[in-house]
């Protein structure tokens, strides 16, 4: 059965001689497509079946591998793939969201990692983008911080600080030998819980700011998500 699918190539494995599988995130899920003789020098699948390609694939769906007709590129993505850093920090965001879906599948998923992808592109810092998007992520792993009151007592007035340890806002009453933040990132993580990835049309963080909220991101991910994602490490180097 012919079929036209639009998703972004997630990863590559070889398939016999010359051939790749490629697995396309999409709106309904993850999709397992043969493209036949993609190493091939003259095969028009080489630059269209590379990880990070975003497309309307034309496939022939079968149960099992499906195998690839044809690409239409949706957005090369040519600002992000020129420059290492906006591409680690894609491969980052893709590889995270990939797991994050294979533990919820929910179609908002995928419409947060393609506007991330998008806004990336676009030259949004990218560190700050994935932040958002780690952050709002974390609703589907069931883990979400407590970011609208002190996580101890419940308190709604005089938030001093946010704890990775603790799992969210901390009270004055409640800091013990807690790190103190800056109040601006304690504003900007509930900010970027609510909102919208893909209508942000301007982003102007301080350095110290990021690194707060990307460190606190980072800490909460290593002590309550269970993942552990080699794209990570990557970028820690990078830093």
């Amino acid at each position: 059965m012919l079929a036209k699918v639009k998703g972004v190539v997630v990863s590559e494995i070889p398939y016999k001689e010359s051939s790749k599988i490629i697995n396309v995130f999409t709106k309904d899920g993850i999709l397992g497509i043969v493209a036949k003789g993609a190493y091939r020098p003259k095969s028009g699948y080489v630059n269209l079946t590379t990880k990070l390609t975003y497309g309307i694939f034309h496939i022939n769906k079968r149960v099992g591998l499906s195998s690839l007709i044809e690409v239409d590129v949706v957005d090369s993505l040519k600002c992000l793939k020129k420059d290492l850093y906006k591409t680690s920090y894609a491969y980052f965001i893709t590889d995270l969201s990939v797991q994050v879906y294979n533990h919820d599948n929910d179609s908002n998923i995928y419409d947060l990692y393609i506007a991330s992808l998008l806004k990336i592109n676009e030259g949004f810092d990218p560190m700050v983008i994935s932040n958002i998007l780690e952050l709002k992520l974390l609703d589907y792993l069931g883990i979400k911080p407590i970011i609208d009151r002190c996580c101890i007592c419940g308190n709604i007035n005089d938030i001093v600080t946010i704890s990775s340890y603790k799992g969210g806002y901390l009270c004055k009453n409640c800091l013990d030998n807690d790190v103190i933040v800056n109040i601006k990132t304690i504003k900007l993580i509930r900010m970027f819980y609510y909102l919208d990835i893909a209508k942000i049309s301007k982003l102007d963080i301080s350095n110290n700011i990021k690194l707060e909220i990307n460190r606190f991101l980072d800490l909460y991910y290593d002590r309550y998500s269970g993942l552990y994602l080699k794209s990570k490490d990557f970028l820690k180097k990078l830093l």
